[in-house]
């Protein structure tokens, strides 16, 4: 059976290891978003984030902090959390798609790329990092 599926869905920890959830690509109105699943929490992201941010990493070649925050708390500069709400960023704003929910990217997005090979990640209790894995196969 297929991983990344609502029936089978990618079993992941957070950066720090302290919680698990769970992700799996769907479609709302025609649009391929990644759903995860952190406990009744569940957030969506828009599914073009992975390659947006692979490419990010390549381009820049070394470490760059998570810097993960809820949506209701202002991103640290310079991460990839304030990168994810950027309006500078590949689609113009939020990746998360979900009101009230769409922070927190670091914090779900990166252990995902962990889990499909694209991306290396510290995992230390804060101040997580993400790189470019140079040996990913091109996604």
């Amino acid at each position: 059976m297929e991983q990344g599926t609502e029936k089978n869905p990618w079993k992941l920890r957070t950066p720090s290891g302290n919680s698990e959830y769970t992700m799996y690509r769907d479609y709302v109105n025609g649009k391929e978003i990644i759903v995860c699943v952190d406990g009744t929490s569940i957030s969506h992201y828009d599914y073009n984030c992975l390659l947006d941010l692979l490419t990010l990493l390549k381009d820049h070649g070394d470490w760059i902090e998570l810097g993960s925050a809820d949506e209701q708390t202002e991103a640290k500069k310079n991460t990839i959390e304030e990168w994810s709400r950027s309006d500078t960023n590949p689609i113009g704003g939020w990746y998360g798609l979900k009101q009230g929910s769409r922070g927190n990217f670091g914090t779900y997005i990166a252990p995902l790329m962990v889990k499909l090979g694209l991306a290396e990640l510290t995992s230390d209790s804060n101040d997580n990092k993400i790189r470019y894995l140079q040996t990913a196969l091109e996604y």
